[in-house]
């Protein structure tokens, strides 16, 4: 760890003078490390219950209206959609459980 130390001072001020000097490459690393990209952003989108398919249905409707109006990006619109559909699976099972339990109580 010394031996990194050793140096990086003089290191980064050389880069930020290449920055400076007008080195393209330079200066989008020294902005990286400033002001790195945003991986992710709190979103807001208003959407139905998802209580029953219907509802589930509405909002992975909801979902694709605001991707493609541009309130969402693309990226978002999947993650929202994987997250409807994760509560879609969870009602499905809980549906086939109900199912099996009342077949069983049957026999």
């Amino acid at each position: 760890m010394a031996l990194m130390e050793e140096g990086a001072k003089e290191i980064a001020q050389t880069v930020i003078d290449a920055a400076k000097g007008g080195d393209l490459s330079a200066a989008r690393l020294v902005l990286e490390r400033l002001a790195p990209p945003m991986r992710e952003r709190p979103i807001t989108i208003s959407l139905p219950d998802t209580q029953s398919t219907d509802g589930i249905s509405a909002a992975q409707q909801a979902i694709l209206e605001a991707v493609g109006a541009g309130e969402l990006l693309p990226s978002e619109g999947v993650t929202l959609a994987g997250i409807v559909e994760s509560r879609r699976k969870a009602m499905e099972t809980k549906e086939l459980e109900a199912r099996i339990s009342a077949l069983e109580a049957k026999k």
